[in-house]
């Protein structure tokens, strides 16, 4: 069946638009729109007719030209109103690029579905993409922002079905890296373990188990500086509450969730969020990153550095002796009993390279310890009840803990 069989095919159905019949052989030549290729159709069969002295194919023609398309239901006559009721919609929104999809109503995914089935073209794109691509042309004219097909700041959504536009809009990313100046502030928002965020006489109602962390130290900031409905903080690794987070600070991610502003000041950001602190944290090296960037950081083993001030009974010399044994080794830990109610009871292996003695006095020392991403430090120094080999209390023969954790340098 040639082309022309099948236009005459589509025709004989009933009253089509130019959209409709063109679309049914979108992906033949190039450079011509839809309603182009439908009026170019036409034009031929007319002509076709004429030098057949085909009446009946003119009376078609003359049918098909006038009243309501079955396909699409004159659709494409009415795109206006469309349009307009999505550049309302993106009017509060700050963006630079956009795309537009279609929730198609059931009649219209049925019509389709009966011309592809009557004509059997092969050639066809679904109505839908026309659709989007047709008010998208539009909405790039009346805005001067471009469609960005693979990845958008926000997409519209023509929802047929309800006669309405919706907007996703997608998250705004800034990477920087945060310095915890003082103990007992958790990386995120921590919900009561009690009530499960609920409030409950454990955590005076505020259904948190700490009032702060690093998270909801930065959170305010970014969502008044986006006029975002709401942040999630992503951190490459994170340090225990009781532990600060020294040297160039821990590299995170913050999502500012449906923001509305996007072209922010990132200089003037960071400087909110370190007045706003009091001193608890520091932020530094702000700046924009794609939506990637947050897997990279979750899956990031960074070497880290840490300074621990240990309680110990020992002798320097067995201390010494205990660091070169573990300096260079791999260290087997199960996962430590503080934390078993919250994670997999799982058996890892981390290497130690290097321990040096900063300093030694009769009950204290201090360690700086490098080693690989994951291990526990507090459980290397204590030994866990043997869930930790080697460790420096085994391997002193005696008790030795963790008083004062800093992490010096991640990566």
């Amino acid at each position: 069946m040639t082309i022309l069989d099948i236009a005459r095919k589509l025709l004989h159905e009933g009253t089509i638009c130019d959209h409709c019949l063109g679309r049914q052989f979108a992906k033949l030549s190039t450079g011509l729109s839809n309603d182009q290729r439908g009026k170019a159709l036409r034009t031929v069969l007319s002509m076709q007719a004429s030098a057949d002295k085909d009446s009946e194919l003119l009376e078609e023609l003359k049918k098909t030209g006038e009243g309501k398309c079955w396909v699409c239901n004159n659709l494409f006559e009415n795109l206006d109103p469309w349009v307009e009721k999505a550049v309302l919609a993106l009017s509060d929104y700050e963006y630079d690029n956009f795309l537009v999809g279609t929730k198609v109503t059931g009649l219209l995914a049925e019509n389709e579905e009966i011309v592809w089935e009557e004509s059997g073209t092969m050639f066809a794109e679904p109505l839908k993409t026309e659709l989007n691509r047709e008010v998208g042309k539009r909405i790039e004219k009346l805005t001067g922002k471009r469609a960005n097909l693979k990845k958008p700041q926000v997409v519209v959504l023509l929802d047929l079905e309800n006669n309405r536009v919706e907007l996703e809009v997608n998250s705004l990313y800034i990477y920087g890296r945060y310095r915890k100046l003082v103990r007992g502030i958790p990386q995120t928002r921590w919900p009561c373990r009690e009530c499960g965020g609920k409030g409950c006489e454990r955590c005076g109602g505020t259904g948190r188990m700490y009032q702060e962390s690093v998270d909801e130290l930065i959170r305010p900031h970014v969502m008044a500086a986006t006029l975002s409905e709401d942040t999630a903080f992503h951190g490459a690794g994170r340090e225990d509450i009781d532990a600060l987070m020294l040297g160039e600070g821990r590299p995170f991610v913050v999502e500012a969730k449906k923001p509305h502003r996007r072209h922010i000041d990132l200089n003037a950001l960071e400087a909110e969020i370190n007045i706003g602190s009091d001193g608890k944290i520091e932020v530094r090296g702000l700046k924009f990153v794609e939506s990637e960037t947050v897997p990279q950081l979750k899956s990031m083993k960074a070497d880290k550095i840490y300074r621990a001030r240990i309680e110990h009974d020992t002798t320097e010399e067995k201390l010494k002796s205990s660091i070169n044994i573990i300096s260079g080794a791999f260290i087997k830990q199960k996962t430590p009993t503080r934390v078993l109610h919250r994670r997999a009871d799982l058996e890892r292996t981390r290497k130690v390279h290097s321990i040096e003695l900063e300093s030694f006095d009769r009950n204290t020392a201090i360690l700086i310890i490098h080693c690989e991403g994951g291990l526990y430090v507090k459980e290397l120094v204590s030994g866990d009840g043997g869930r930790t080999v080697p460790s420096i209390a085994s391997l002193t023969e005696s008790e030795a803990k963790v008083i004062e954790l800093e992490v010096i340098k991640v990566g």
